[in-house]
């Protein structure tokens, strides 16, 4: 099997220098912005995951066949917008640096969300989605690469846990939203633009890090697709890294929010009036699964810190394919399905956040934010058919089956690891 090529790093200052390691106060500011952006920017993202079903029913009517259709059809285009986004401020980023990139993106979600409002035809809230999914995506490329850079190799991979599993948070405030907007969908996305408020923290709080300094003064080639792709130790991992983020976003899309989906029928097949089926479909979501999630992904954290980034991942990925089936075809009551959600989400979510935790580990100083926001927004792009292809099977074959069937990318997951690097232990990357 062909090995990862190997790379010499210049050492590691902090592992000679006990103080390096302490956590600083403006590290840990920077985080917090960093989890508040990413919050809203899973808010963002979540909140037409949990008001869709009203929204396709205003614009489309009843038609099961064509709500399915379009619901993730909408969510392709979410994919799509989120893999350009990101790798177009990813690499503006490296260029320009961190703290202007995030207010630019926090404000291009925030803005094009609250406008959803106003949506009356399906392509108006395809553009909308696209232009969300925009800002959506360039703004996790730059958070993580920053919180990479800022923070000390001991503790990278649990701010990097820490900042990912924030997005929880969004998921449940989505909930909460669309619990309390109830059928007025439109309401829910007029909430959007509270996260605009969050600039002034990002221009007071954040500054460029000193890495990303040292680039800029050394004249390197700041953000270069270009030479990201032309240099075959960074092409090697941005593709495979791509690869591996295409697994977990599809299955994402197709499997992970199916939580919802899979809820709500088996309350309609037990009889309970669907308003009433929906609603409590979204508290099971928004908080059981979710709850479970945020959990999975600060636990991987640790895990990758114990085990290996690989390690980490492999066990996910295994698990992953066997609570599938059994959450689709155990519960069949209410309360069952409330019991085994946690262990749901857990398994088929954590892995999220070791995208933030190994992303930009793979790259250097100058090819950082490129690099992350190539193999996670990337990875949409590769991840985008699959939400057709899940579309297609859920308009022909019972939801139970069709979930089932796209969990089967978990074992492309698994293939992806052999090819990638193990990054624990290791300082990150300079040229």
């Amino acid at each position: 099997m062909t090995q990862p090529p190997t790379l010499s790093c210049q050492p590691d200052p902090s592992k000679a220098d006990p103080v390096a390691e302490r956590i600083t106060r403006y590290q840990w500011i920077v985080l917090i912005i960093a989890c508040a952006g990413w919050i809203f920017d899973a808010f963002e993202g979540q909140l037409f995951n949990i008001t869709r079903e009203d929204m396709l029913r205003e614009l489309l009517g009843s038609d099961q066949t064509r709500l399915k259709f379009w619901g993730d059809f909408f969510l392709a285009i979410f994919l799509c917008g989120g893999a350009l986004g990101g790798i177009a401020f990813g690499s503006l980023a490296d260029r320009i640096g961190r703290k202007p990139v995030i207010a630019i993106t926090i404000l291009l979600y925030s803005l094009f969300s609250g406008l959803t409002y106003f949506a009356y035809a399906m392509w108006q809230v395809a553009a909308l989605r696209f232009l969300v999914a925009l800002g959506v995506g360039g703004e996790w490329a730059v958070a993580a690469a920053l919180v990479a850079e800022i923070f000390p190799q001991r503790s990278r991979a649990s701010a990097g846990a820490i900042f990912h599993g924030s997005s929880t948070l969004g998921t449940m405030t989505a909930a909460v939203v669309g619990m309390v907007v109830g059928t007025h969908w439109r309401y829910a996305f007029l909430v959007s633009v509270l996260p605009a408020l969050l600039l002034f923290a990002v221009q007071t709080g954040v500054h460029e890090p000193q890495r990303w300094k040292d680039a800029q003064a050394e004249n390197r080639k700041l953000g270069s697709i270009s030479e990201l792709f032309a240099d075959p130790r960074w092409r090697y991992r941005a593709i495979f890294g791509l690869l591996l983020a295409a697994v977990g976003l599809g299955t994402f899309w197709s499997v992970v929010i199916a939580g919802q989906d899979l809820t709500r029928e088996l309350l309609r097949h037990n009889g309970w009036d669907p308003q009433r089926a929906a609603q409590q479909s979204k508290f099971a979501y928004g908080f059981v699964q979710t709850l479970a999630m945020g959990i999975g992904m600060v636990g991987f954290g640790v895990m990758a810190e114990r085990m290996g980034r690989r390690s980490a991942f492999l066990l996910m990925h295994l698990g992953a394919l066997v609570i599938v089936p059994i959450t689709c075809y155990l519960p069949q009551t209410y309360w069952q399905m409330l019991l085994i959600l946690p262990l749901f989400g857990f398994f088929t979510g954590s892995m999220h956040a070791g995208y933030a935790i190994y992303f930009p580990e793979l790259f250097p100083d100058h090819l950082r934010a490129t690099g992350a926001g190539m193999c996670f927004n990337g990875g949409r792009i590769v991840a985008a058919p699959m939400l057709w292809l899940s579309g297609t099977i859920k308009s022909h074959l019972h939801l139970q089956p069709a979930v089932v069937a796209m969990s089967g990318l978990y074992l492309v997951g698994l293939i992806v690891l052999l090819f990638l690097p193990e990054t624990k232990g290791q300082p990150l990357p300079r040229e």
